[in-house]
């Protein structure tokens, strides 16, 4: 099987999983690639996401590994069996590695769960409130690097016309619903759009009110998406310096928490949307 010199997050997320188990059941690599017919070299290439996994070898490791999870297993073979070139890869090479694993991520997620605090959700933003956000990027962008990333955003929009639609629950703060990305008109057309969309079935809009108060994190837009099985669950970050991806237990039951909260503290989606149409009717 082929080399890949630079492994998108979901093929270093399989890897990594692998050496993960392998760890658990105390077993040494020269064991594991003992187990395969293959050198311990190979074996590293294969858990650092570098080289692929067959799925009938994820089933031998997870055999000697004594891993009796089979939703565990079969989530991981679903994982190596996939190898279908997503529409993200036309972007690879001109747009940042990481922008098309959050494609890829939103792809094969089982359900999706943002919370934003400054803009509103990329899944569901206007191509012209999308423009705005990233001439607003710094260091500024040049007009093809924003119109890439606009047309980008408004693919993986798709999610919600495949066969069967992305679950989304996106969690907005008031506040990102009076950020006026592109103007006063711009923003109007943007809530409309919001509040449409927030009437299609599987996707849920929940607006935290500014009068909650206090609000927990540094503010990072957040997305945590379901993996075929708990063990798989992502959570991507936004940052200064691009996208971050992590799927330790411990960021994941802090970042679960986090959206806990913010279920409690979001209004309903039908009072969530009327708030939506009262900022979009404000002078």
């Amino acid at each position: 099987m082929a080399t890949r010199s630079t492994p998108t997050e979901r093929q270093k997320r399989l890897g990594g999983e692998l050496r993960k188990m392998r760890l658990a059941a105390g077993a040494t690599t020269e064991y594991a690639a003992g187990l395969l017919g293959i050198d311990r070299t190979r074996l590293s290439n294969m858990e650092s996401g570098i080289r692929p996994f067959s799925p009938e070898r994820i089933r031998t490791l997870a055999c000697n590994y004594a891993c009796t999870e089979a939703r565990y297993v079969e989530a991981l073979v679903a994982m190596a069996e996939n190898r279908t070139r997503g529409w993200w890869e036309r972007y690879r090479g001109t747009l940042p590695a990481g922008l098309l694993d959050i494609a890829e991520l939103e792809w094969h997620a089982a359900r999706v769960r943002t919370a934003q605090v400054m803009h509103v959700p990329g899944l569901l933003q206007t191509e012209e409130y999308a423009r705005a956000v990233f001439v607003a990027v710094l260091p500024a962008l040049s007009r093809l690097e924003v119109e890439l990333r606009v047309a980008h955003r408004m693919e993986r929009q798709h999610v919600f016309e495949r066969a069967e639609p992305l679950p989304y629950v996106a969690y907005v703060h008031e506040a990102a619903l009076r950020m006026p990305y592109g103007g006063a008109a711009v923003t109007r057309r943007q809530l409309e759009h919001l509040a449409a969309r927030s009437e299609r079935n599987g996707i849920d809009v929940r607006v935290v009110p500014n009068g909650v108060g206090g609000f927990p994190g540094a503010g990072h837009a957040l997305l945590y998406a379901d993996g075929l099985a708990p063990q798989l669950d992502t959570v991507q970050l936004d940052s200064a310096h691009g996208p971050e991806f992590t799927g330790a237990e411990a960021q994941l039951t802090k970042y679960r928490a986090h959206l806990e909260w913010m279920d409690h503290a979001a209004l309903s989606p039908a009072a969530s949307r009327d708030l939506i149409h009262n900022v979009a009717r404000e002078p």
